[in-house]
């Protein structure tokens, strides 16, 4: 017979579970906080660190359940957003953002700001990229564990927002031998340049990528969609010309109904695992190719270091007709695993929003997608949201991180991913949305209700606040596809007032609910 669950593992389920299937974290409500970028340190899982607008940063040292809020020293060239978190095989973080230096110039350069002690100082930054009164804008960093170096691509504008044409955005690259102290000049390695306008035909998105014998991998989107370049001498040199990867119709930057600004943007990494997918190159992007309603997340794949790519897969798999935004992409390098974030409207008939994460565990052949938002929010074009969300994921241990709103105030989350669930798709097994029992509170009588999609083992067992299991409901009984509904006598079990939790589970899947017994 099987037993009920130890007193132990129950209170770390009932943590884990009890409102959702992925406890979710406030990292900060404070400074309005946007566009989160988080670094696991793989020397040790437990320390991560997030980046967010302006210059707010985040420590964690217990896996991401509690947080210190941190805002960065003054740095020599100034601070004006963008953050992008790296962290070096040594530990070091790293912190670039965009420049705001005293005088009249605006993101005159990149900044990389290094700490050396997990956040408690920072040094005064390296500036990257000063090109006279040109604007440097929307960077991203990759560390090569390969070569030790640091590698960082952005956009350059000429004139922000001209719309002259002598005027134009092109995507620049440098490269740091020295870990972050100093920087190569900057080389141009798009062959088609952008407008200045910050919109469809500017070229933007470029995040490196390395590979396993430290090739360099770069993605961005513009006037001619998605555009692939690479290097294979440190980005000394580049292709004479660049490959074409996708279209992106509609363009990348597009409208969500209560956002003030979106775009789908690319992503691109490469896995440097043992598995089988090694040296396999992603881009993941959203585009509104099946209309201004439907925005959906995107994936491509290339393994021969980017020459020929497959055709877009979706990744989101609900019904047509929803929006999925801001996807943020990343890949475990010891499991070999794809890990996605988005923002998801799947479920309600308004601008209500999830989050979602996705997950392949094959290379990009299939997805599974669970929400790991406790509880939507309701955002407001009228405040600033950010252009992107974050995740990051080393040997299982997987922490999305993003922006929600709540009473006009912006708030940055995360959440406690237990992969032994998201290996198990929700919608495979149970429908979250029709397990419940009622009324709740009770008195005597409680029905519970829930819904197979499919045959399964079923426990529903009752713990009390304690933990202890008092009543087991079904036994691992396997039943068929179907709605049940199960009545339980509180009074012939004589149970003292207060508050129970049922626990319905099936292999590795668990959904919690609590109850309230009154006198």
């Amino acid at each position: 017979m099987k037993k009920c669950i130890p007193l132990v593992l129950f209170f770390f389920l009932l943590t884990m579970l009890a409102q959702s299937q992925h406890q979710n974290i406030l990292i900060s409500n404070q400074r309005d906080p946007n566009e989160p970028s988080i670094v696991i340190n793989p020397l040790n899982p437990d320390h991560m660190m997030v980046g967010a607008n302006l210059d707010n940063y985040y420590f964690s040292e217990n896996g991401g359940f509690t947080w210190t809020d941190n805002r960065l020293v003054s740095a020599t060239f100034g601070v004006w957003g963008d953050p992008c978190m790296l962290v070096d095989a040594a530990g070091n973080y790293y912190y670039f953002h965009l420049s705001n230096p005293p005088g009249p110039a605006w993101i005159d350069r990149i900044v990389c700001q290094k700490s050396t002690d997990n956040g408690l100082s920072w040094n005064q930054g390296a500036g990257i990229g000063l090109n006279g009164n040109k604007e440097q804008d929307k960077e991203w960093a990759v560390f090569d564990k390969v070569t030790n170096n640091i590698y960082v691509t952005w956009t350059q504008f000429d004139s922000y927002g001209s719309t002259a044409s002598m005027d134009s955005s092109n995507i620049l690259f440098s490269s740091s031998t020295d870990l972050g102290s100093t920087w190569s000049a900057p080389v141009r390695i798009n062959k088609t340049a952008g407008d200045c306008l910050d919109n469809d035909n500017t070229v933007e998105g470029a995040v490196p990528a390395t590979g396993p014998e430290g090739q360099i991998y770069v993605a961005w989107a513009g006037p001619l969609g998605i555009m692939f370049d690479k290097s294979v001498d440190g980005g000394h040199t580049w292709l004479e010309n660049d490959i074409f990867v996708a279209e992106m119709p509609g363009g990348w930057a597009y409208s969500i109904p209560g956002i003030s600004r979106a775009n789908g943007l690319p992503v691109t990494i490469c896995d440097l695992s043992d598995g089988p997918d090694r040296g396999a190159i992603y881009i993941n992007w959203s585009d509104q190719r099946n209309g201004s309603n439907d925005t959906d997340i995107w994936m491509v794949k290339s393994v021969n270091e980017g020459e020929t790519w497959s055709l877009p897969v979706r990744v989101n798999n609900d019904s047509p007709g929803r929006h999925q935004f801001f996807t943020w992409m990343t890949i475990d390098q010891e499991t070999g695993k794809l890990w996605f974030v988005f923002y998801d409207r799947r479920n309600h008939e308004d601008i209500s929003t999830d989050v979602y994460l996705a997950v392949s565990e094959d290379g990009g052949e299939t997805f599974t997608n669970f929400k790991v938002s406790e509880s939507p929010f309701f955002p407001d074009d009228g405040i600033f949201f950010g252009d992107y969300t974050g995740i990051s994921a080393v040997n299982d241990v997987v922490r999305p991180v993003w922006t929600r709103l709540h009473d006009n105030q912006l708030s940055l989350y995360t959440a406690i991913v237990d992969p032994l669930i998201t290996s198990v798709p929700l919608n495979s097994v149970f429908s979250d949305n029709d397990f419940g029992s009622y009324p709740n509170p009770f008195r005597r009588e409680l029905t519970i209700s829930f819904k197979l999609n499919s045959a399964a083992i079923v426990n529903l067992f009752l713990f009390n606040s304690k933990g202890q299991c008092v009543e087991k409901i079904i036994d691992s009984k396997r039943l068929s596809e179907g709605r049940y509904i199960e009545t339980f006598e509180a009074n012939t079990k004589q149970l003292p007032p207060g508050v129970y939790y049922f626990s319905l589970g099936s292999e590795n899947l668990r959904l919690m609910r609590k109850v309230v017994l009154m006198p």
